[in-house]
């Protein structure tokens, strides 16, 4: 460490150092205590963003589920739209797109439907359940509106995480549809294995009833020639019971 044999000359070297480094040093550490503040009120600010794009989605999940009138219905629908255009980059708004394609496919409208599944699907972190869920309604409302091949593709190719079980099921429902019948009591027994081991979203007993309805009885002795019973086709329903817990 370099030594001075007078006070000037400290002070001298001190001067020549601040010359040199001083403002420099001041400017960083301004620049880091400005940055440490604007973090801190981008996270307040972000963090009341979520607050109110979460009381937004309860007072949607509120005028959604009673309804008690076509205006009450109506401001869900105006909340649900309400987060999509504030809070477009949130959760919350791709549960409200899954709340509005659930309200079309109530009305009749499918293409509305797939509007807002794709919107979710372009938003929602690829595997993530949001995705998934979104995923499984397009295609059985693709196959509603009679695109059966494209639904199947979706159900096929698709990773459907801890929906393993619906998504079978929801093949199953589609095959049945377009008469494929023994595809479709393939497909019913892939999801009754798939829900013994815990799938999501399945009704057992439903399952087990559409399973029955394509296993052959055998014919007893003596009953061999009676005619065998025609069991009528399953149109496939659009199941919106599997929407991921906000």
């Amino acid at each position: 460490m370099e030594s001075y044999r007078t006070e000037e000359e400290q002070v001298e070297a001190l001067r020549r150092w601040w010359n040199d480094n001083g403002r420099s040093t001041v400017v960083a550490v301004v620049v880091a205590l400005a940055a440490g503040f604007g973090w801190q009120a981008w996270q307040a600010r972000d963090v009341g963003r979520q607050e109110q794009a979460s009381a937004l989605y309860q007072a949607l999940l509120r005028a959604v589920e009673n309804p008690g009138s076509g205006e009450s219905a109506a401001q869900g629908m105006e909340l649900a739209e309400q987060l999509k255009t504030e809070f477009g980059s949130s959760q919350y708004a791709q549960f409200a797109a899954l709340q509005l394609a659930a309200i079309a496919v109530g009305d009749g409208n499918l293409a509305e439907a797939e509007v807002q599944l794709r919107w979710v699907l372009g938003r929602a972190p690829a595997g993530s359940d949001t995705a998934q869920v979104a995923q499984l309604r397009l295609a059985r409302v693709l196959a509603a509106s009679g695109d059966t091949d494209q639904a199947l593709d979706i159900l096929t190719k698709a990773d459907p995480g801890p929906y393993g079980a619906s998504y079978a099921v929801a093949q199953g429902d589609i095959l049945l549809a377009a008469a494929r019948r023994d595809e479709a009591r393939h497909a019913y027994n892939l999801a009754a294995t798939m829900a013994g081991g815990g799938g999501q979203g399945v009704n057992l007993s439903v399952l087990q009833q559409k399973l029955q309805s394509l296993t052959p009885v055998p014919p007893r002795l003596g009953e061999a020639s009676a005619a065998p019973v025609d069991i009528p086709d399953v149109a496939p329903t659009l199941d919106t019971t599997d929407a991921p817990e906000e």
